[in-house]
């Protein structure tokens, strides 16, 4: 007979690089009779092919990811399918990657620590069109928008473009410039480049300030 119910079931795709952290998102997910997890990857290239597969209607995403990153994934799967709905789930600070998150094309944003509480009404309001993020995250953004002047209050690294910033993390996880230009499909010159900018836009004097101050930043970040 087996358990087929009258309920189709909206189905998720995982996108996360930690095997532990797929399964308990799975086991959270399939408790509720409407969801069900439709595929798993851990890289971005995998996540797209999974896109075409499985046809899911919700994507959930990592910033961090095997290969690639998932605010890069996120522009990606947008301009595949302009529609996707994707939510966030990271370690990582909402502060730092939440709007850089949204403006990617994600509709929230939900931190691994608060997953079991949040997780399944985050789902479901993004399904149903709107917007999850926490409570100060909401304020700080309505803030920008009513033109409070925390604009030029954002630390510096709240201002790096998004690539700026990836390469400033990997820096900081000790990576060579020759790494990191091979993880991100660049070549050397143009990640020596974006070390330029970053010493401009930090203020530092040379790559050992910029290496200590990476290495700090991503200790405390994660």
């Amino acid at each position: 007979m087996g358990m087929q119910t009258s309920t189709r079931r909206t189905r998720i795709l995982i996108v996360d690089d930690h095997p532990i952290v797929r399964r308990g998102l799975t086991a959270l997910i399939e408790e509720e009779p409407d969801l069900e997890v439709c595929g798993e990857a851990d890289t971005a290239g995998e996540a797209i092919k999974k896109v075409r597969q499985c046809n899911p209607e919700l994507v959930i995403v990592d910033i961090s990811l095997k290969k690639g990153n998932g605010i890069d994934l996120i522009k990606q799967i947008k301009t595949y399918q302009e529609d996707m709905r994707m939510l966030v789930a990271s370690m990582f600070d909402e502060s730092l990657y939440g709007e850089r998150a949204l403006r990617a094309g994600a509709m929230g944003y939900v931190n691994k620590e608060q997953l079991t509480e949040n997780l399944v009404e985050a789902i479901r309001r993004v399904l149903s069109g709107e917007i999850y993020v926490s409570p100060a995250m909401a304020g700080r953004m309505l803030n920008r928008m009513v033109g409070r002047k925390d604009e030029d209050q954002r630390s510096p690294i709240e201002r790096l473009t998004d690539r700026e910033l990836e390469v400033f993390r990997m820096i900081g996880q000790g990576l060579t410039t020759r790494e990191i230009a091979s993880k991100l499909h660049l070549s050397p010159k143009t990640v020596e480049g974006y070390r330029e900018k970053l010493k401009t836009k930090l203020s530092l004097r040379n790559g050992t300030e910029l290496s200590r101050m990476a290495m700090q930043w991503t200790i405390e970040n994660g």
